[in-house]
């Protein structure tokens, strides 16, 4: 048996993600137990069975009555207290049909494709207004496109946009030192909701959890104290319930904007890895779609989920437990080949592309679709540059999201 625990282990992916380990387990193992062992301040976990294939993954994503959200939510660590795991229950993600349904079906309008095709001409102008020429950190610089569309659905004020990137610095890159801390916002410049919420920020030691109520504090007192905008998710929100908006505005505030800060990079470092395929798409920019979709599938934003099982049953045939944590790896599903031929090779021209970036089932990523404008956006300007590496990349030290925390590039407008 291969060493399972490297999976777990944040300090693995600060490297690379293990996807010669993802297809050996793939193959022999397509169902394994994960041991979950102590990391720095962070106690040891129960444990988790991972899972590889992409027809098991989709299966447990879609089958929710067998492989539930809400019963130990859809992190790999369990909150540290039954009353914080009460709390996260109330966020959409972490709920099961039909109470997902009703979550759901509040917050869609801002997402629809009319509600997209509005704001597109706006995403694709500020994508051009990205670059300079000469160096700099893509990740900062491209980090600016998803953080304003976000504030821009959410309602969120530009003097205040900032506050949403470093609240999803700190909880998705609480893993990492670099992020977990991390304060960019000018307090000076601030809304008067923002002022309260620097002065309402808590004080986080090590071993608290990032992601528990006590912890959100600031974040919490911000979404009470904005005033909803006309036509936002934040009005829409108004008929939750105290912890479905909070929630809510936590899962905004987070999975809106980390996954295009983590996608956009990870898609432009494949670019300069594979420099025929780079060629490739300036010579056919006809294949932007199909590229942007080989972006998400080579370089999942989101690596894995976890579910927790809602009875004894089998899966690849393995016997799980009622209560075990299920842990899906859409990493390893986008490069099983019994869906993809070649499945380590770049093809910016691959179709099919069954990749599961943006999950599957029920909980499939409600902006799925903005993203992909964003992706578009921002590669078709780029398109228009000379790109070249400037240093190297760094990696995000995260078991669960796929991010760069800097990638130095020199650009030379083309032409």
């Amino acid at each position: 048996m291969e060493n399972t625990q490297a999976l777990f282990l944040p300090s693995t992916y600060a490297k690379a993600v293990p996807y010669e380990l993802f297809a050996t387990l793939r193959r022999d193992s397509p169902v394994c137990r994960v041991p979950e062992p102590a990391v720095g301040p962070w106690r040891a976990g129960t444990g988790f069975w991972a899972v590889f294939r992409h027809r098991d993954v989709k299966h447990v994503l879609r089958a929710t009555e067998d492989f539930s959200s809400h019963l130990g939510a859809t992190q790999i660590r369990d909150p540290e207290t039954a009353e914080d795991l009460e709390f996260v229950r109330a966020m959409m993600l972490n709920t099961d049909p039909p109470g997902h349904s009703r979550l759901r079906r509040i917050v869609a309008a801002a997402f629809t494709p009319r509600a997209v095709r509005a704001l597109e001409e706006t995403i694709v102008a500020r994508a051009r207004g990205l670059f300079r020429e000469g160096e700099c950190d893509f990740v900062e610089v491209v980090a600016e496109l998803p953080v304003w569309t976000l504030a821009h659905v959410m309602g969120v004020p530009d003097e205040d946009r900032r506050l949403l990137y470093d609240w999803a610095s700190r909880v998705i890159g609480y893993q990492d030192a670099d992020y977990a801390g991390l304060s960019t916002a000018d307090a000076g410049r601030l809304s008067p909701a923002g002022r309260l919420a620097v002065a309402t920020r808590p004080e986080l030691g090590p071993g608290i959890n990032p992601r528990s109520k006590a912890a959100l504090t600031d974040m919490f007192a911000y979404a009470h104290a904005l005033e909803p905008r006309k036509g936002s998710i934040m009005e829409a929100m108004g008929e939750l319930t105290g912890p479905e908006f909070e929630n809510m505005f936590f899962l905004f505030a987070v999975a809106g904007n980390e996954t295009l800060r983590n996608g956009l990079p990870g898609g432009l470092l494949t670019l300069l890895e594979h420099p025929d395929q780079h060629a490739r798409l300036r010579a056919e920019p006809e294949l932007l779609d199909s590229a942007v979709e080989e972006m998400l599938r080579f370089w999942p934003p989101v690596m894995d989920f976890r579910r927790t099982a809602t009875r004894d049953l089998t899966l690849g045939g393995q016997k799980i437990e009622r209560g075990d944590k299920v842990v899906v790896y859409h990493a390893s599903a986008n490069r099983d080949p019994e869906v993809f031929a070649d499945p380590d090779r770049f093809d910016i021209a691959r179709t099919p592309n069954d990749h599961v970036s943006f999950g599957f089932g029920p909980h499939f990523c409600l902006g799925a679709h903005l993203a992909r404008v964003q992706m578009r956006a921002v590669f078709t300007e780029l398109l228009e540059w000379d790109v070249e590496p400037a240093g190297p990349p760094v990696r995000l030290t995260s078991n669960f999201q796929n991010g760069l925390k800097h990638l130095p590039i020199r650009l030379t407008r083309r032409g």
